[in-house]
């Protein structure tokens, strides 16, 4: 895993111009490749591209980037792994090609030389951000891996194109973009981060996860997908019998956690303690002959703290497992520098989590495996399994749902979170206020994809001064409202959310992570398995739980949905009530925003009338994130 950026400029500029200019923006985003650094510029046709290594797979100076093919026609800069390059070399070798070295990046040149761009993209088994310049047709190629687990930001204006892994690297040329997307910014009040393909910068954009962009001499940008989801979740479901399917699903698992732990660099495990993480690990462990290194963070306040239960599964796996144990104090600290990390707005706070972790596991360890994208791949998020069991009440009378509303959000949120401690630990909801409060809200939907966006949204209307319409909704063509989410979720939250926390999280300490449920071989047979093995008996994920019980005792894992959170509410009223105080002032408030929701939420939640945390935070980060790059 590495960090990219590079130019294409039309209008002329000398090499020694372009040199500066790369190197500068590289210079931005070095954290993300501490052990080597490189760029080719042309200057005759305007292109630079630039270069910073975290070396993982051939350590020599043979994996070096930018890398020009056999022939000379190519050069190449990229950040992320090819899983399945040595299969693909063993191919190539028969059709005629040698190779120089062990890299993964001189076998996806020879693919791209032997097949052409897109046919080669298509054969990739991997993450990854791909530039390619073409010599020979002058043409340059931008390239995402199909669910977007590395980042790639490009602006194109007056005959200039920037890229790069971050947009820090953007804002370091010369002139880099500076104005604020309004539009973007309505956007992440309701989402907690800017959907793609908008930034939170005018005139900069996210490529979209499965797509890549051309640019050819005297032409615009084209961006087109070469792997669509979309497509494969309208493909008819199998007529395999359930057996014969998890059959299928523990081999390709097994498969994909095996080309994974490629590396020559030490490796290791993020262990929740989870579905997801414990099934990584456990087949992680079963496919080693030494033990595996996994870790996991752990709190103080016990209804945030999860780190019991993985060091339960650790112990029943064998691994070498490391705990952090997390002050209040530790975690704080984390605060002031997350403009930095995350260089646009973004407000899901278990981003602090989730550096911390990272932050211990590069401590031993240079790659991680993580259970991520298994939610989105099996349904096992609570709004799949809620989705899966409201349907049927959906078709009821409005007006008799609105009445339902009208009750459920009448009742303090005291109240809930009263009633839910006495419930039995292994089924007691962490929030249950806040989670009755959504339940409001869905019963007062109009429709399924209206009961997604509520229960994704922050702030219903965002205290912009401008605000913009909700973003249009993918997956709207499938009938069933679970599989409708379920594609939203893996098209929109999965990328800009999910994974954008991860990468940042770990490569701010150069740590590389890989999530092997997110191959696209498992993505698309889990596509495949029929609606009762993704929901069934109240749970999600149920086709993964299955294989998981083969490894690891079910009363190990079942448990209620948590992951990796932050006690945030409490931390607002006490440890942070200054800093965020500072932040919600009337006059330090950024000009784009209306000060009276924001004041009236802080009010509330210091009063504890009302839970306004993930509200506040998003308004939080975009005041410390203006303070950083306004």
């Amino acid at each position: 895993m590495c960090g990219i950026a590079g130019i294409l400029d039309r209008r002329g500029a000398s090499s020694e111009a372009l040199t500066a200019r790369v190197r500068a923006m590289m210079g931005a985003i070095a954290h993300r490749g501490p052990d080597d650094e490189g760029d080719w510029v042309d200057g005759e046709t305007g292109v630079a591209l630039g270069f910073r290594r975290l070396a993982i797979i051939d350590l020599s100076p043979g994996g070096h980037q930018p890398m020009v093919s056999a022939d000379g026609r190519f050069v190449v800069v990229y950040n992320g792994e090819i899983y399945n390059y040595r299969e693909l070399k063993d191919e190539l070798v028969q059709l005629g090609h040698r190779f120089q070295s062990a890299s993964d990046t001189e076998v996806m040149l020879a693919a791209i030389g032997q097949w052409g761009p897109k046919p080669a993209l298509q054969r990739l088994t991997g993450m990854f951000a791909i530039a390619l310049w073409d010599r020979q047709h002058r043409t340059l190629t931008l390239a995402r891996d199909r669910l977007g687990e590395k980042p790639l930001y490009y602006a194109w204006a007056n005959g200039l194109l920037l890229f790069g892994s971050e947009l820090k690297a953007l804002r370091a040329y010369p002139d880099g973009p500076r104005d604020l997307d309004f539009a973007a910014l309505s956007h992440f009040f309701r989402r907690a981060y800017v959907p793609a393909p908008l930034t939170i910068y005018a005139g900069v954009k996210k490529l979209l996860p499965g797509h890549l962009l051309t640019l050819a001499p005297d032409a615009e940008p084209v961006v087109e997908p070469y792997w669509s989801l979309a497509e494969i979740a309208a493909r008819p479901r199998t007529g395999f019998g359930e057996d014969e399917l998890i059959e299928r699903l523990d081999a390709l698992l097994r498969d994909a956690v095996r080309r994974t732990m490629v590396s020559d660099r030490p490796l290791g495990v993020l262990l929740s303690g989870g579905v997801d993480s414990s099934s990584v690990a456990a087949l992680m462990q079963a496919t080693s002959t030494a033990r595996v290194k996994s870790f996991t963070i752990g709190f103080g306040e016990a209804s945030h703290d999860e780190s019991a239960h993985a060091e339960a599964v650790a112990r029943h796996l064998g691994t070498d497992h490391l705990t952090l144990r997390a002050t209040p104090a530790e975690a704080l600290a984390l605060v002031p520098p997350l403009p930095d990390i995350y260089d646009e707005p973004f407000a899901d706070s278990s981003q602090i989590p989730t550096h911390m972790v990272s932050r211990l596991a590069r401590e031993h360890v240079v790659v991680v495996l993580s259970g991520d994208g298994g939610d989105e791949v099996f349904a096992g998020y609570n709004r799949h399994v809620a989705m899966a069991q409201l349907a049927p009440v959906l078709d009821l009378p409005r007006s008799l749902r609105g009445a339902a509303a009208s009750l459920t959000g009448a009742v303090p949120r005291r109240f809930w979170d009263e009633a839910a401690s006495f419930l039995p630990e292994s089924m007691r909801p962490r929030e249950m206020g806040d989670k009755m409060q959504k339940l409001a809200q869905v019963l007062a939907a109009d429709d399924a994809d209206q009961v997604h966006e509520r229960l994704l949204t922050q702030w219903q209307a965002p205290p912009v001064a401008s605000p913009m319409p909700p973003p249009t909704a993918p997956g709207a063509a499938l009938a069933d409202p679970l599989e409708r989410m379920q594609l939203r979720d893996t098209l929109d939250y999965l990328p800009d959310d999910i994974l954008a926390k991860v990468d940042r999280a770990s490569m701010a300490v150069a740590l590389e992570a890989r999530a092997p449920l997110l191959d696209h071989r498992v993505v698309e047979l889990a596509w495949s398995l029929p609606r009762a093995m993704r929901v069934r008996g109240g749970q999600g994920k149920w086709a993964l739980r299955r294989v998981l019980e083969r490894y690891v005792p079910r009363n190990l894992t079942e448990r209620p949905k948590t992951g990796f959170a932050l006690p945030l509410a409490e931390w607002l009223r006490g440890p942070l009530r200054d800093w965020a105080e500072s932040l919600l002032a009337r006059e330090t408030l950024h000009p784009a925003l209306d000060p009276d929701p924001i004041r009236a939420a802080w009010d509330d939640h210091l009063s504890g009338v009302q839970n306004h945390q993930h509200r506040l935070w998003c308004v939080l980060i975009f005041q410390a994130w203006a303070r950083r790059w306004g």
